[in-house]
């Protein structure tokens, strides 16, 4: 293919998304420890692929590396996005070593191993924004969505205009109250979801589809 075909072929592919909007998009899998976000990753890539992400524990920042998989084709019925899904480490704005050892049993040498590969996760949560057109940010709709976490992680995604589209998991338990994650982040979709029982998954793989495959320009 010639040059000036090859740039006829760029400027219609950027008309296309500008019209269309986009069609692959890098989507990060954000939240505190512990509050679903890999149950979450493995939902959707049993849904759509067949595949699973990771394991998942009670014990907090057991994903303390990134990982992703590439090609995830999501629909909603009436069109469709491929993604590059991304289960990110949880981030927390402190990590206590101790925590491990009297909370969970670990001990000393395990629980300072634990706590300085999680220090080194939420480092890494940041630096992968960089390269994120989006972020589905996991809350737990049983706790109290205004805490310094949930606050800091918002507070830094905004301030680089990146689409976020908040799955208040958990749904499935009695204690339960997606309409306070709702009434907390009104500027913001939010879809309750069980990413454990799957329970209105469709509505959320809709929302993806809907608010990612959008036109969108990041802040740097």
């Amino acid at each position: 293919m010639g040059v000036f075909a090859k740039l006829r072929l760029s400027r219609f592919s950027e008309m296309v998304q500008k019209i269309f909007g986009k069609k692959h998009a890098k989507i990060g899998i954000y939240g505190p420890p512990n509050v679903g976000k890999t149950t979450l990753a493995n939902r959707i890539l049993r849904d759509w692929t067949g595949d699973i992400m990771g394991t998942v524990s009670e014990i907090p920042h057991e994903t303390r590396r990134a990982t992703w998989k590439r090609n995830v084709k999501v629909e909603n019925g009436h069109s469709s996005l491929m993604m590059d899904i991304v289960d990110t480490p949880g981030i927390a704005t402190k990590i206590d070593y101790k925590e491990f050892m009297n909370t969970y049993g670990l001990n000393k040498d395990e629980s300072r191993s634990r706590a300085k590969e999680a220090t080194e996760g939420v480092i890494e949560s940041i630096r992968w924004l960089e390269d994120i057109d989006g972020v589905v940010l996991v809350m737990d709709a049983t706790q109290d969505p205004f805490t310094q976490v949930n606050v800091t992680i918002i507070g830094n995604l905004e301030a680089r205009n990146l689409p976020i589209l908040i799955a208040a998991n958990k749904i499935d338990a009695e204690d339960a109250s997606p309409a306070t994650l709702k009434s907390a982040f009104p500027q913001h979709p939010v879809v309750p979801i069980s990413a454990l029982t799957g329970y209105n998954t469709e509505n959320l793989y809709s929302m993806m589809v809907k608010e990612f495959g959008k036109k969108r320009h990041k802040k740097r």
